[in-house]
């Protein structure tokens, strides 16, 4: 154990959520929900959205002060453009679920681990909160949470900002199992 001590949450380390931006996670193809429930909570408190896209194939070269990064891909030998393809079609969705909302937003292509991503972009914006959606259900995606955790716990055990997790998909009471077991 080192001797500092990590900064914990408190009172004189909230940020207010007037007037200071949400950073919102997306991905391509995730439910609307997320963009518009962002959009809607950054109406209601008059704040600027920083959406974010984290390219977990690409590692950061350099994160800089306005929470932009330069990255490159991790596998040397892939395709190092089809990133801005990715970055333009979530720009393209951004801007059509927002059309007429009034709402100023910006979008960031990160890299790396997205609760660490997340986190540096949060703080170079100054962000009162982080909003995020659930994983959609199935294909697996329990035995994955299980073993990695969600985006949202790491990020609520590893940062001092609220987090503000948009459900994607509800599982009736009834239907909740370990998720070892089978049916």
């Amino acid at each position: 154990m080192s001797g500092t001590s990590v900064p914990q949450p408190g009172l004189d380390r909230m940020v207010p959520f007037p007037g200071h931006p949400l950073v919102v996670g997306v991905t391509p193809g995730q439910d609307p929900l997320v963009v518009r429930t962002a959009a809607a909570l950054a109406t209601a408190v008059g704040a600027p959205v920083f959406f974010a896209y984290v390219d977990t194939s690409r590692f950061v070269v350099e994160e800089r002060p306005d929470g932009t990064v330069r990255h490159s891909p991790v596998d040397p030998d892939g395709v190092d453009d089809a990133w801005e393809e990715t970055e333009g079609a979530l720009r393209d969705t951004i801007a059509a679920l927002l059309r007429d909302t009034g709402v100023d937003w910006h979008l960031r292509y990160l890299a790396g681990r997205p609760d660490r991503a997340l986190t540096h972009l949060a703080r170079a914006v100054d962000a009162s909160a982080i909003v995020v959606g659930t994983r959609a259900t199935g294909g697996g995606r329990h035995l994955r949470d299980l073993l990695e955790g969600s985006v949202a716990a790491h990020l609520a055990h590893h940062q001092h900002r609220p987090v503000v997790t948009v459900p994607l998909a509800v599982v009736d009471w009834k239907e909740i199992r370990a998720p070892w077991t089978t049916r």
